[in-house]
């Protein structure tokens, strides 16, 4: 019985992140996830109590995983500036993941106070990996770089998915030789 639920909730789950990355979080309704699972509504309420719970756990599942992703790539890099170069091309070859866009299209004004701070502190933990790469560039203040850092990949992710006219690894270059400029100083 409790495998049974862990894969009806599993289903819930990547449900969750097709209808979000289809049509953002407006999309995101109990009845939306109960036709796509076949469930009955009330069974969905058994799993979750809210849209912010199905989007807590989602934040909880996914964003770990795409940051072991980024983490890995940066591991993968040699040098201080091909880590940072990593940071920030692996995010935006995530763009077009399901997981990704769903964890992006989560607009934190919906949410509650929690599921806020969880995306904060996971968003957190992202930037984190890039300050240690910041500071053996001889950044004087990589925390702050680092935040800044985000902010370009972040208008990066943004224009990818608006499907601006640029393809997405023009866009990607742009802002890996922006953030590798930024930080030089």
């Amino acid at each position: 019985m409790a495998e049974h639920r862990s894969m009806q909730r599993a289903a819930l789950l990547d449900a969750a992140r097709s209808l979000l990355s289809e049509g953002g979080t407006e999309a995101l309704t109990f009845p939306a996830l109960a036709e796509r699972t076949g469930l009955a509504r009330s069974s969905v309420y058994e799993y979750f109590r809210s849209r912010a719970a199905v989007v807590e756990e989602l934040c909880e599942v996914d964003f770990p995983v795409w940051a072991a992703e980024v983490a890995a790539a940066m591991e993968r890099a040699a040098t201080a500036e091909d880590k940072v170069g990593a940071y920030v091309r692996q995010q935006l070859t995530l763009v077009g993941d399901r997981r990704h866009r769903a964890v992006v299209a989560i607009s934190a004004s919906e949410l509650d106070a929690g599921a806020r701070e969880k995306i904060r502190a996971a968003h957190g933990e992202l930037v984190a990996m890039v300050v240690e790469a910041l500071g053996e560039m001889g950044h004087e203040q990589p925390r702050l770089a680092a935040m800044l850092l985000q902010g370009v990949v972040d208008a990066a992710v943004r224009r990818i998915e608006l499907l601006a006219p640029e393809d997405p690894s023009t866009v990607t270059d742009a802002a890996v030789n922006m953030a590798l400029r930024g930080v030089r100083g």
